[in-house]
């Protein structure tokens, strides 16, 4: 067995809560200083906008081929944006900066304003203000602590306040799961020989919930909880010469001395076989569905994995007369 493997990261980043603290208690002390001059933060002030850009899908973790004698072995793939495995479909998480996916709402920096790229939280405890208006602490550059203050608005920004976005904690649960790739094999095997022109060829994939499903887990934030189930609802194999197979399942192992030797799989096969000589890489791509409910809501993400590719030859039937 040979396996080429790579190794992605969620797209959520992470940042130390200490520092943070700190921050923010030097920004509330800041926030006791100005409180003479409200003027100067008023509410209105600018902020660096967000750039939004693309969701980061969960990293795919590895690539699989597996055979006698495997061939090469293909690079990590996958639907959707990112290359590394990733969403074939599915509306994108609501918070984003810079490109990449940020929680709407943080412990300590509480909820994030899309239009400028800052998050909010009311400062406590609350100084004077004018009738009307609350001291917020900002952190902006979608959380960067370098870029804190405090600002005075007549009201709360866009997005705060708001509840859990069932959806995000949706693909947090499933950032929190591998889907792996494929692990395939095929039938004729380079270890037993070429097969031949018009024989039918048997496609398998390895079992298991990792790489079949189901996969269950669940995300929480502020009370809510989503739950989701990942599992793939078919296997579309590549067989190098233009033609694809779609199968609903892993399909069955070939064996030469099994009651379905020399005939077609009763499940994945390529029934026809090649119509010409040559060597062919075969590769499979799992399509996954993941279903997710919380909030009184509940939707579907599709995610996709692509195996590594493995040679078939293919050889020409040769017909002897006498």
């Amino acid at each position: 067995m040979l396996t080429w493997g790579g190794r992605g990261g969620s797209a959520r980043s992470t940042r130390a809560g200490t520092p943070r603290r700190l921050l923010l208690s030097a920004g509330l002390a800041l926030l006791l200083a100005l409180t003479g001059a409200p003027a100067l933060l008023a509410t209105g002030a600018s902020a660096r906008a967000g750039n939004p850009g693309g969701e980061c899908p969960p990293g795919q973790n590895d690539c699989n081929v597996w055979d006698d004698e495997p061939g090469t072995p293909g690079g990590p793939g996958g639907g959707g944006p990112g290359g590394g495995g990733g969403d074939g479909g599915g509306a994108a998480a609501k918070c984003q900066w810079n490109g990449r996916v940020i929680p709407c709402y943080d412990d300590l920096l509480g909820w994030f304003n899309n239009g400028d790229g800052c998050y909010y939280k009311l400062a406590e405890p609350q100084p004077t203000a004018p009738e009307g208006q609350q001291w917020y602490v900002r952190t902006c550059n979608g959380g960067d602590l370098g870029e804190q203050s405090v600002v005075l608005r007549d009201g709360p920004p866009p997005g705060y306040g708001a509840p859990p976005d069932p959806e995000e904690l949706a693909r947090r649960a499933l950032a929190s799961i591998s889907l792996l790739p494929p692990r395939v094999a095929v039938a004729p095997r380079r270890s037993k020989g070429p097969g031949l022109v018009g024989l039918p060829v048997w496609m398998w994939a390895s079992g298991g919930a990792s790489y079949f499903g189901p996969l269950r887990a669940s995300a929480s934030d502020r009370g809510l909880t989503v739950e989701i189930t990942a599992r793939v609802t078919r296997v579309v194999w590549t067989m190098g010469d233009g033609t694809r197979v779609t199968c609903t399942g892993p399909g069955t192992p070939y064996t030469a001395d099994g009651p379905r030797a020399g005939r077609t799989s009763p499940d994945c096969g390529y029934d026809r076989g090649y119509a010409r000589a040559g060597t062919y890489q075969v590769s499979a791509t799992t399509f996954w569905t993941v279903e997710w409910s919380g909030g009184g809501e509940s939707g579907e993400i599709a995610q996709s994995r692509v195996s590594g590719t493995v040679p078939v030859q293919i050889n020409e039937l040769q017909v002897v007369t006498r």
